[in-house]
């Protein structure tokens, strides 16, 4: 039986010898490094681990009525509908809007496409450190800090500022400045796919060019991109950590404010308690919270549909 299941996978005369030897290593990378790991992650979530990740004392489901039970984790979450109310539509309307122009550009298109998209090849460590230490520092010699000075205004501290909560500015500008570019390139690929046979059509129909043109022929010609843009958006503001963490952790630590699912299961996981138990089923509950907004999102706007 042993033969017969190589054989099997080899194939008459070896002719799948090469997918396996060419595609063995990446699914040996990717069982020990990624599904390994998930799956030891859920087994933990049902186990009392401090300190520990190979525990004997099963708790059943207390880890997670704990989790969904803790204050700070709801807290967690409310964080990160803030940060997605910010981010997911400033980043649809900057990418859109970028892919509009770079679009229609007759020469050097392919220059400031790679410009654009530049930004996203960054560290987002590097980006958040550069945004903390250099532009928007609390003293005067922060970039933002100076330019307000040339005005005449106060200066502000602007990630310990609560009231009014200035840090959002700063993380909600690094996240941007750093995908805008991406989703630039979704929409630009989008953009291609259009016929222009439906401008030309349009022009005969006496429809302006502008804004006309573009909401009824453009626009509704993005549809899946578009949905396929808002789904990823929202997928990464739920796994948000390096900016928030770089941004307004210090020695002294985290403060309590701004502090989303990643950052907040990071310090129950990792931190002086190093409840790995507890940090696992957090983990579970945020993983499951983004398979269900993603599907709904998906069937709301009908992704997938044959129209599309």
């Amino acid at each position: 039986m042993r033969g017969t299941c190589v054989r099997g996978l080899l194939g008459p005369q070896n002719r799948h010898l090469w997918f396996w030897i060419f595609i063995g290593p990446f699914v040996l990378g990717l069982t020990l490094f990624t599904y390994v790991p998930l799956a030891w992650s859920v087994y933990l979530s049902f186990f009392d681990a401090h300190n520990t990740v190979s525990p004997t004392d099963f708790v059943g489901l207390d880890n997670y009525a704990a989790m969904l039970g803790d204050d700070a984790f709801t807290d967690s979450l409310v964080t990160f509908l803030v940060f997605t109310a910010f981010i997911v539509p400033a980043t649809y309307a900057l990418s859109l809007s970028l892919a509009l122009m770079v679009n229609r550009l007759r020469w050097a298109q392919a220059f400031f496409r790679s410009v654009f998209f530049l930004p996203v090849a960054c560290s987002y460590v590097v980006a958040a450190l550069i945004w903390k230490m250099s532009i928007f520092n609390g003293v005067r010699f922060g970039l933002a800090n100076t330019v307000l000075d040339w005005f005449g205004a106060d200066q502000i501290a602007w990630l310990s500022t609560t009231d009014p909560p200035w840090y959002w500015l700063v993380i909600v500008t690094v996240r941007l400045w750093l995908q805008a570019g991406f989703y630039m390139v979704l929409f630009l690929a989008g953009l291609q796919r259009i016929s222009p046979r439906l401008y030309e059509a349009a022009a005969v129909d006496g429809a302006r060019p502008g804004w006309q043109v573009f909401r009824h022929i453009t626009f509704p010609q993005l549809r899946a991109t578009s949905v396929a843009v808002v789904l990823l958006l929202v997928i990464n503001a739920f796994q948000a950590f390096d900016e928030f963490y770089n941004l307004l952790s210090d020695s002294r630590g985290y403060p309590p404010y701004a502090r989303p699912p990643l950052v907040y299961l990071y310090y129950t996981a990792l931190g002086q308690g190093q409840n790995l138990g507890l940090g696992s089923a957090g983990a579970v509950i945020l993983a499951l919270i983004i398979a269900v907004v993603t599907v709904v999102q998906a069937r709301w706007f009908g992704l997938g549909r044959k129209d599309d």
